[in-house]
């Protein structure tokens, strides 16, 4: 034994888990009385967020809720949805499951029944869809609703229904700020479930571990460049990757989490010039939506924004249009395996004296790993050998280290095939330059980025073929100004059959949620190989041409 090892063992007093709650208690301890959550006219400090976490965790514990048991919310960026970030794995173990807002309800009932979940928190603007998916899931979890006081009918969604049996505010009162929480025995254990877009079949749940929530947070305070108590605007739904992140880094710095419910350019206008907010998170659609504002809408911002983008590289026109709007965009990479962006376009200070072609080239690649993240490779998948480094060659992205998923829930084939040879496969196709940057080139699984959400053309390639008259069909990302991407159809018809654009899309929308609709179909014979296989990137080529025509 090592001299260093003798006698010098792990103890309560040289090793705790790491945890993201230890950042919302030191928050609360050290900050007590600055603002923590802004949403309309309510401002909750930072004692008053970890007292209601308590009580959260309290009430939860009060209806058994406790180690590995799923919390399911399904909630826009509210105050309750900071809240149960904290408040659920306080509940003695317990797993936080954010729900797609978009999403339909057969996608959400399987969702139910697959993470078995005990307890579901229910916006009322998506009763309907909830009730939906309620009928059709197995689980029949504690439902509870939740009644946005400070956003009501008007202006936006109408309120649903109460389909539950407690209202939150109620509940939440009902627990004691003083009761028992507890932080994990094992920095290991799971913290959250995220399901992926299911590109073949149903969604695979991502699991996330306490450890690398810890250190995704402390991550985005580093690379998202924040300091002492940031403003940070809920544009990004606390869905998609806890926030990536962010829903816990913003205690880190005891910044304050400006909630905004609806997505709209007034709106974010209103809140980034009121309450002085340093940083947003977002996908091209939003920047999209702040450039194109009408003038009666902008406002004039009181110092320059950091917006951070994990899609497409944006434009040279739109980073522009970005700068002069008093905003720095940050373009980053990541998936939901890896609890959001882990890549970085780190910026150097040298590229500012390129001409504009060749910043605009550097700007368009994903860049370099994030601190926390071990390893970042371009491997050919076969030998497992990385790809030169020469800014051509072709290989698959992959990653290895601590905020890496722990793998996918009761699907262990799909877990040990996501980390063959020791390696996280992302799926994704991309080159390494020179300069250690790496770029991506394309998707292997054909996944349409539409508004910052995954799309499979897999399932709208599904609902198309359920169409009689539909022969062959291929869906590919279509490049769109204000989605950033949308999916397009290519479909041949049976011999005999017609059938309008119209009636597919008709089709299609008693199948998939609308955002997943193509947004054209185009109907030509296919190119295909000498085996029959579509020739995706000869489609890809041509939906092009469409979007400029």
């Amino acid at each position: 034994m090592s001299k260093y090892e003798d006698g010098l063992g792990r103890c309560a007093a040289n090793h705790q888990p790491l945890t993201p709650i230890s950042y919302l208690e030191r928050a609360a301890h050290t900050y007590p009385a600055h603002p923590a959550i802004v949403h309309g006219r309510q401002r909750h400090s930072y004692a008053r967020l970890w007292q209601d976490c308590r009580r959260l965790a309290s009430a939860l514990i009060a209806q058994g809720v406790g180690k590995g048991d799923t919390v399911t919310v399904m909630l826009p960026n509210v105050p309750p949805m900071v809240q149960v970030h904290y408040a659920v794995p306080m509940a003695g173990g317990a797993v936080l499951h954010a729900l797609n807002t978009r999403s339909d309800a057969a996608t959400i009932a399987f969702q139910l029944d697959h993470a078995e979940t005990r307890v579901l928190i229910v916006d009322r603007e998506y009763a309907a869809v909830m009730a939906e998916a309620l009928a059709l899931a197995r689980v029949r979890p504690l439902v509870i609703d939740y009644d946005d006081s400070e956003y009501p009918v008007a202006g936006g969604p109408p309120r649903g229904a109460r389909i539950g049996t407690l209202d939150y505010d109620a509940f939440l009162a009902s627990g004691d700020p003083d009761g028992a929480w507890s932080l994990p025995a094992d920095e290991w254990d799971a913290i959250a479930l995220n399901y992926t877009s299911g590109t073949t079949g149903n969604p695979k749940g991502v699991v996330y571990h306490h450890r690398g929530a810890a250190l995704m947070a402390l991550n985005n305070v580093l690379h998202g460049e924040m300091g002492k108590h940031p403003v940070y605007l809920w544009t990004l739904p606390m869905f998609h990757c806890n926030g990536w992140s962010f829903s816990w880094a913003i205690a880190v710095q005891a910044g304050t989490h400006v909630c905004l419910r609806w997505v709209r350019a007034g709106a974010i206008y209103a809140a980034l010039a009121d309450h002085a907010v340093t940083h947003l998170c977002g996908a091209p659609i939003v920047m999209s939506t702040l450039i194109n504002a009408p003038d009666a809408e902008r406002r004039a911002l009181p110092h320059r924004v950091i917006f951070n983008t994990a899609a497409a590289p944006p434009p040279e026109a739109v980073l522009q249009a970005m700068a002069n709007a008093g905003f720095r965009v940050n373009h980053l990479y990541g998936l939901t395996e890896t609890y959001g962006p882990t890549v970085v376009n780190e910026w150097n200070a040298d590229w500012d004296a390129l001409p504009a072609a060749d910043q605009a080239a550097h700007k368009a690649r994903q860049g370099v790993r994030y601190l926390s993240l071990s390893d970042l490779a371009v491997l050919d998948p076969e030998t497992m050998q990385p790809v030169p480094a020469d800014g051509e060659t072709r290989g698959e992205v992959m990653f290895r280290g601590n905020v890496v998923m722990k793998g996918y829930l009761k699907n262990p084939a799909a877990t040990a095939e996501a980390f063959a040879g020791g390696w996280f496969h992302s799926g994704d196709l991309g080159v390494l330059h020179p300069d250690g940057y790496i770029q991506l080139k394309d998707r292997s699984k054909d996944i349409i980025i539409s508004g910052g959400e995954n799309i499979s053309s897999i399932e709208v390639e599904d609902a198309i073929y359920r169409h009689p008259a539909v022969a062959l069909c291929g869906v590919v990302a279509m490049p769109d100004a204000k989605w950033g991407e949308r999916p397009c159809a290519f479909v041949e018809l049976r011999a005999g059959q017609t059938v309008t654009e119209a009636d597919l899309i008709a089709h299609c929308r008693h199948q998939i949620a609308k955002y997943k609709l193509p947004a054209r179909v185009v109907f030509a014979d296919l190119p295909k190989t000498s085996t029959g296989k579509i020739q995706k990137f000869v489609l890809r080529a041509r939906a092009t041409e469409i979007a400029e025509a």
